[in-house]
């Protein structure tokens, strides 16, 4: 209907102008000039009217205007053209009708057999179309589509055909009356009223397209959004959900910006008892208030300062995986949590050149059935502040200080202030030999609570000094280069930097592979220090072919003075000698994309970790395949793991396509996900019918299964479930 309101401005500027032209002053604009082109143009002075006919063209800043025939009434003011009426806009909109009346002013005015093809690929047709004053326009009989239709016997995908569309230019909203959706020239669904806003118009407030499908766990679904757009810089969207087998859920969204920032909350609440995968409800638990809570802020203090909060919280472990709610893994501020946790955060945090600060005030909720909330400490605060220099020929160096309280309602509580600085130079020497030198030193205070760990505090001075040295090597050929680099990098630092009472707080889970090879500190975090002598060697190979082909490879071992026992063996630092760790690339492009990490034991050479992945797209066929194992020995719960993620799609027509993906451990023999897909797609519409089942089982959830669908209309808008379940 927005286009309707077009179609009369065009052909009143495009028709009355040319002819008003006449009586214009010379201090009109060029763009207010018209150019009428016809085989013929005359005066009827009996009915007082000026014809064009044969071939008439008229241009107005843009719009262009064709019809056979279009005659001139200076009697009644009105315009009107006949004959295979084609009216162009700038934006590319065509419009098409038999015969266009309208008065100069813009008033009112009719066309008959009207149709339109606009830029977004949509399409509409109606018997007429009317322009009243006030700024109402209406067409009736018509049928709008995005498909294309090519021939008079062809039928579209879809169409949405209406007794009478009326767009309202005041209000800026569009309603239907007596709407029909049909499919394939099927009546699919019937509304005798609807409305929504003008898609030239500004935000506004009205239902969004719903959300349906049926789970096994909840039975069929239906979720219907209302978005309230509440001002310029704030919206709300409501959205209710009925479900077959438990009570209804309500989840809102609201997202506001100021001039400093901006705030997003996305929460849901039920009153519910506990249930199964099956839907069947838990006798024995509570029925309840359920609810959770993703919420994010980020503010502007000044140019270098800024400061934010994130908020994730839910009322009991398997909410959000009864209800299939996401957001959770989304990185709400500084930190993100690992699988399964919940962080809520509030920080302060500050850039400049040469300079980056950070504090924060974290809390932990752990949705694992092993976790226990009371033993998760209360991190208030973390800080972390730097300033780093540039020396010139000399180098660089930077000074850090960093602080860390945990607090628990059980078990050790512990706070930590340390300071430290460290400085590196690299230098090119005779015969190309990469040289970089390094020293770091470091002073940490720990507080401790004396009953768990009997002493009351602990202080402590770690620091190293060594040298990289690197040789490049490199051999160009005709179809291949290669590159060769040695690395070798060589340290010594402070002895006995693990004592047995500083507690292991942020150094719990690290492990040594080709990233971290040739760190002078091989351990992560604060807690743990790698002291003594250490030294690392490996190998950076690269072969580039002229069409593009790249081969790449890094491998490579560390060792260490002496066995230091406060490195469990996952952490690849226990014992004097590292396993070998290695990385290969290979890119063929898009046929065939390989990524292997790997770490071999260093006396035995078994695999002891392996992540691998492939992708590969030829033809109609695109996939990928992960497989990663991790032995016994290098999980801190002892037990290994091994699993694969393959994802497949085939495009068997230019139409149809299937799409196959698969998550399985390897180790319990179980699917975390499979999912098969049947998805068809044409230049107007796309739909997709996808079956998922998961056999894993988290407490009172077991396995479970869904169909889903997805309808998209292209140019309107989509039905049905946005994701599988």
């Amino acid at each position: 209907m927005a286009a309707l309101k077009s179609v009369f401005a065009a052909t009143a500027l495009a028709m009355a102008s040319p002819f008003a032209l006449a009586q214009s002053t010379e201090s009109q604009t060029r763009s207010e000039e018209v150019i009428l082109i016809a085989d013929s143009l005359f005066e009827n002075e009996q009915e007082n009217s000026v014809i064009a006919e044969g071939n008439v063209e008229a241009r107005y800043q843009g719009r262009i205007l064709k019809a056979d025939r279009v005659v001139y009434s200076r009697s009644t003011n009105k315009v009107r053209a006949t004959g295979n009426v084609i009216i162009l806009d700038p934006d590319g909109t065509e419009r098409f009708a038999d015969e266009v009346e309208v008065n100069s002013n813009l008033s009112d005015g009719y066309a008959i057999g009207f149709s339109v093809r606009m830029p977004n690929g949509g399409k509409a047709v109606a018997n007429s179309a009317i322009r009243q004053e006030g700024g109402l326009n209406a067409l009736d009989q018509v049928i709008y589509t995005s498909c294309e239709v090519c021939d008079e016997n062809d039928t579209p995908t879809w169409a949405l055909r209406a007794r009478r569309a009326v767009l309202d230019e005041e209000d800026q909203m569009i309603s239907y009356r007596d709407a029909v959706l049909e499919v394939a020239g099927i009546p699919v669904f019937y509304l005798p009223y609807f409305a929504h806003p003008d898609p030239s118009s500004d935000r506004r407030s009205g239902l969004l397209f719903p959300d349906l499908g049926v789970s096994s766990k909840v039975g069929v679904f239906y979720q219907q959004p209302y978005y309230w757009a509440i001002s310029d810089h704030q919206e709300l969207t409501i959205a209710p959900a009925v479900y077959e087998k438990v009570n209804p859920l309500l989840e809102l969204d609201y997202s506001k910006r100021f001039w400093s920032g901006r705030l997003n909350i996305n929460t849901s609440v039920t009153q519910e008892k506990l249930f199964d995968s099956d839907g069947e409800r838990i006798e024995e638990s509570d029925d309840s208030v359920r609810s959770h809570v993703f919420a994010d802020g980020l503010f502007a203090l000044n140019q270098t300062w800024d400061w934010g909060f994130g908020l994730e919280r839910t009322s009991d472990d398997l909410y959000l995986r009864r209800y299939d709610i996401d957001g959770e893994g989304d990185q709400r501020g500084l930190y993100t949590g690992r699988p399964r946790r919940l962080l809520s955060q509030l920080f302060l945090v500050g850039q400049d050149e040469g300079f980056y600060s950070e504090t924060a005030v974290v809390s932990v909720q752990g949705l694992k059935e092993a976790d226990d909330n009371d033993t998760i400490p209360l991190i208030a605060p973390v800080a972390f502040t730097e300033q780093s220099f540039d020396l010139g020929n000399y180098g660089r160096a930077s000074i850090a200080a960093s602080a860390a309280a945990l607090t628990r309602d059980v078990g050790a509580d512990s706070q930590r202030v340390s300071l430290g600085g460290d400085w590196s130079q690299r230098s090119v020497l005779p015969g190309g030999i990469l040289l970089e030198p390094f020293a770091d030193v470091r002073a940490d205070y720990y507080a401790l609570d004396e009953e768990v760990s009997g002493e009351s505090n602990v202080t402590r001075a770690v620091g190293s000094g060594g040298v990289r040295l690197s040789y490049p090597l490199m051999r160009r050929g005709e179809a291949v280069d290669i590159l060769i680099e040695p690395v070798a990098m060589g340290a010594w630092g402070l002895s006995n930097t693990n004592t047995d009472p500083i507690p292991v707080e942020d150094s719990q889970f690290f492990e040594v592979d080709t990233s971290t090879l040739f760190a002078s500190n091989g351990a992560a975090g604060y807690d743990l220090y790698e002291g003594d002598g250490r030294a690392a060697f490996g190998i950076r190979a690269q072969a580039r072919w002229r069409n593009g082909v790249t081969l790449s490879t890094e491998a490579g071992r560390r060792w260490r003075s002496t066995s230091d026992p406060a490195f469990a063996e996952f952490t690849n630092l226990d014992g004097t000698v590292s396993d070998w760790v290695a990385n290969t690339q290979i890119d063929l492009g898009d046929s065939l994309n390989l990524q292997a990490n790997m770490r071999l034991d260093d006396d035995t050479l078994e695999l002891n970790r392996l992540d691998a992945k492939v992708e590969t797209s030829f033809w109609r066929f695109r996939g990928s395949a992960q497989y990663f194992r991790l032995a016994d020995s290098m999980r801190p719960t002892g037990q290994g793991e091994e699993g694969a993620l393959l994802r497949a799609s085939l495009r068997v027509t230019d139409r149809f396509s299937l799409s196959y993906s698969q998550q399985r451990d390897l180790e319990q023999q179980f699917d975390n996900s499979r999912i098969i897909g049947v998805s068809y797609s044409d230049d107007c519409s796309v739909f997709t019918v996808g079956y998922q089942q998961r056999d894993s089982r988290d407490r009172d959830l077991g396995p479970s299964e869904s169909i889903t669908f997805r309808f998209t209309l292209r140019s309107l808008g989509a039905f049905g479930s946005s994701e599988l379940d």
